[in-house]
């Protein structure tokens, strides 16, 4: 094992894993990662939750607990995550009590059905807030649409965020936006801004996955030099962003008052070509006030053989603009990528909360006791 978790560590990248189940829990794997891997955050989404509890161990005393109990298979799943969520919360507190609250965080998100309604999703983040009942949760919700003025409104009432599903540098934009409205807000509402907290997290490996199809529908030798290149440039030119937005004079009158910056997060760091290396959108991501959400097999390949050798998104602004330049230049839309991105993503999330809707369900129905 080499050292490179806590190099990464040292230069100002949170480690954070992208994984939750009730046995990490339980069986002190979370607590050793902790401990052991510089593990300093908890993401988890509709589909580890789908993973965890259909396929996971466990549940069966909870789950038998909520089928005497008649209750229904939303309330059951809800009662199930956040109880996961908790108790995560619980074992990373050490951490967020260390951080000022910075990291030692669990995310967990808003029913993904909910992603285009936004006095609902406004309605499921204070509902999972109080759920939870821990300083150190993060409410996930989608940056689509109709998640802007969802974000405004609950960072507006003191609930920290983890905004999620972000493909494009607009909507990036626009979620920083809706971060410090909501940041005013709870400042005109007299909140504490220090106790508020965000991440944006930025999607990786689905960018070149989706681009490098259409490189490789084009064919052509500059289309093929161009593979592998796409999910790098937009992070970089995302942090870019990041970094003009947080000098802004905006931001400075939020600073005073003792805000947050809110710091972008890599998401989907999982290589998903084989032929690219496994640790890329970690090595190749290092700058200071970012996290990495990696699943187990990515932060195994980090611990074993990363290569961390300092800020690798400094001076490579232009270098990032130019190669997203030529992929538009081969007739690919970034607009029509990004949208097609966020649309799948939202749909993916959804599918995933139906399989554990229905293989929730029929637990329930298994379990329940025999009438009479």
């Amino acid at each position: 094992m080499t050292d490179a978790l806590k190099r990464l560590s040292d230069e100002g990248v949170a480690i954070w894993l992208d994984d939750l189940s009730r046995k990490r829990i339980t069986s002190g794997n979370l607590a050793e990662l902790i401990d052991q891997q510089h593990i300093v955050g908890v993401t988890t989404n509709p589909s580890i939750f789908q993973k965890a509890i259909s396929h996971g161990d466990g549940y069966e005393q909870q789950l038998t607990d909520l089928a005497t109990r008649k209750v229904t298979v939303d309330e059951a799943i809800r009662m199930i995550t956040t109880a996961d969520v908790r108790d995560a919360a619980d074992i990373l507190r050490p951490v967020f009590d260390a951080t000022d609250g910075q990291d030692g965080r669990v995310s967990i998100e808003v029913d993904p059905r909910l992603a285009h309604h936004t006095d609902a999703t406004v309605a499921e983040a204070k509902q999972l807030a109080w759920l939870v009942d821990r300083p150190n949760t993060l409410i996930k919700i989608p940056a689509t649409k109709a998640g802007l003025p969802a974000i405004t409104e609950v960072i507006g009432k003191g609930i920290s965020v983890n905004v999620t599903l972000i493909f494009s540098l607009e909507r990036y934009r626009e979620v920083m936006d809706a971060y410090l409205a909501g940041l005013e807000k709870a400042k005109t509402a007299g909140l504490d801004l220090s106790k508020i907290h965000s991440v944006a997290s930025f999607f990786v490996s689905r960018v070149d996955s989706e681009i490098d199809k259409r490189l490789d529908a084009v064919g052509t030798p500059e289309a093929k030099a161009l593979k592998g290149k796409a999910a790098l440039a937009n992070a970089r030119l995302a942090y870019q962003a990041f970094e003009e937005v947080f000098s802004s004079d905006r931001w400075a009158a939020l600073d005073k008052a003792q805000a947050n910056k809110q710091r972008p997060l890599w998401a989907s760091t999982g290589v998903k070509d084989p032929a690219y290396k496994d640790t890329l959108y970690v090595d190749d991501l290092v700058a200071p006030g970012t996290v990495n959400t990696m699943p187990e097999a990515t932060l195994d390949a980090t611990a074993d053989h990363g290569q961390i050798t300092g800020n690798t998104i400094a001076g490579t602004y232009e270098q990032a603009r130019a190669e997203l330049d030529a992929v538009a230049k081969l007739g690919i839309s970034y607009d029509d990528v990004v949208q097609l991105l966020e649309d799948e993503g939202v749909e993916k999330f959804e599918a995933s909360w139906i399989d554990l809707l229905n293989s929730t369900e029929a637990e329930l129905k298994r379990l329940a006791p025999s009438e009479g």
